[in-house]
């Protein structure tokens, strides 16, 4: 038997609003989590990007706040829906602005790169509904401009995405302005050690529905890996991306300056590319988003800020760049091709620093991803290969070793090997696309002045 949200218990003025979206019936995270929210019990919810965990939530909270029947009072919040990037909390934002058409629920957001005073002016009024990066959020507490003490309501949605940028001081920070009397929702699309801790400290007897098994990719996904040293990625990419023009792709890579460097070289190369990370104000990052849906740009270059949640239905290709550090991230960003049931390809270059991030996703998959191009780097490469950080002097376009693009590439023979000659003081090997230390890794600072936020 089908169920429809008519089954699920929701008020006549949500079902309404309903009808005018593209939701006609429940996914099956709607299907499992619903009933348990509106119930009022705690919830922790496993499932990927993609699968209707906005409306999971935000459903069931609209309907218990709609029961209360009058407005918030100034500077207070109903219900706190916590997101770790701007355009998570841009996305969810929009999302129930229009569940909540023609219904008198106030639904607000707060991000950094925009401005304080006009959202501390905006939250005078309170908020039905406000949904929240970690930082700007503390920083709105810190100064007096809202009081959580009446939130009855907490979501902490891609959690485990926000354990990975730091933001755990940040949650318990806030959560101590929260009362202790209320209901908690987790989403995570896995389930590391981290995420059952944090369910543990936040959640009472929580109820646990999962619809898919963490960290599994969509089958419909074609995955490749190509081996070839960080000076040769940019070169191979420009020959990946002129073998569909016209298709879009999104590009990852590790941190804020490369992925800015190889946009910019994008662009020179006669690419319609843009770019998303963590040094992008929130102006910047929402038309570049705009840009890319509305296929203006072809190609987007992102740091992970972009991995979780960004629903853009066109993307066929994603390609990585650079190798996330943090294995369950590799899941995310594939996960952002092969939308509303279409088919994608994930293609990955791996450099000799990088084998340990390629193993590591294996694992998560419990699978080889099959080989696209050279061979899997032996032992004494890799010992040999520069640590992240330490090849940053090569200009964009040359390849290994710095020599320019098109060039034939320099020959160097193994330490020992007979043949081998002296070369001076070592240069640094590979390109400035190195993988350094990810975005989403910083060390740990005032959690007011965090970023992304």
């Amino acid at each position: 038997m089908t169920t429809t949200f008519a089954d699920l218990g929701l008020s006549d003025s949500i079902l309404k609003a309903l009808e005018k979206t593209t939701l006609k019936m429940p996914s099956p995270i709607q299907v499992q989590a619903i009933p348990h929210i509106m119930a009022g019990k705690d919830l922790m919810g496993l499932a990927q990007t993609g699968t209707g965990k906005t409306a999971a939530f935000g459903l069931p909270l609209l309907h218990r706040i709609l029961d209360l029947g009058h407005p918030p009072a100034p500077k207070t919040v109903r219900a706190l829906i916590l997101a770790p990037t701007r355009e998570l909390v841009s996305q969810i934002a929009d999302n129930l602005e229009i569940f909540t058409k023609g219904t008198a629920v106030k639904v607000a957001m707060v991000v950094g790169g925009a401005s304080l005073f006009k959202q501390a002016e905006k939250l005078k009024r309170g908020a039905d509904i406000l949904v929240a990066t970690p930082g700007r959020l503390i920083d709105l507490l810190e100064r007096g401009d809202v009081s959580l003490h009446a939130t009855g309501y907490l979501v902490l949605d891609e959690a485990d995405h926000m354990l990975d940028m730091g933001f755990i001081h940040s949650l318990r920070k806030i959560a101590k302005h929260i009362p202790l009397k209320r209901q908690t929702l987790l989403f995570s699309a896995t389930m590391p050690k981290d995420i059952e801790e944090l369910a543990e400290t936040y959640l009472q007897n929580p109820i646990k529905v999962q619809v898919a098994p963490p960290g599994k990719p969509v089958e419909r996904i074609d995955q490749g890996v190509h081996y070839l040293p960080n000076g040769d990625k940019a070169l191979v990419l420009k020959e990946y991306l002129l073998k569909h023009p016209g298709e879009q792709a999104l590009v990852f890579g590790r941190t804020k300056h490369g992925s800015e460097k190889l946009m910019k070289l994008l662009v020179a190369w006669g690419f319609k590319a843009g770019s998303i990370h963590g040094n992008k104000s929130q102006n910047q990052r929402d038309r570049t988003l705009t840009e890319f849906r509305n296929a203006e740009l072809d190609v987007l270059v992102a740091t992970d800020v972009a991995a979780r949640g960004i629903d853009i239905p066109g993307v066929r290709y994603v390609y990585n760049y650079d190798m996330p550090n943090v294995p369950e991230n590799y899941v995310h960003r594939i996960g952002r091709t092969a939308r509303a049931g279409k088919e994608g390809t994930s293609i990955s270059f791996c450099a000799p620093a990088e084998m340990g991030e390629l193993q590591a996703v294996e694992k998560l998959l419990k699978k080889t991803i099959p080989v696209l191009g050279g061979a899997p780097w032996a032992a004494d490469v890799v010992a040999a290969a520069p640590k992240p950080g330490q090849n940053r002097g090569q200009r964009p376009g040359q390849g290994r070793g710095g020599q320019k693009a098109g060039s034939q590439p320099i020959q160097r023979a193994a330490p020992g090997k007979p043949g081998a000659k002296p070369q001076g003081k070592p240069k640094p090997a590979g390109g400035n696309f190195a993988p350094r230390r990810s975005e989403g890794a910083a060390k740990p600072r005032a959690a007011g002045n965090r970023t992304p936020r």
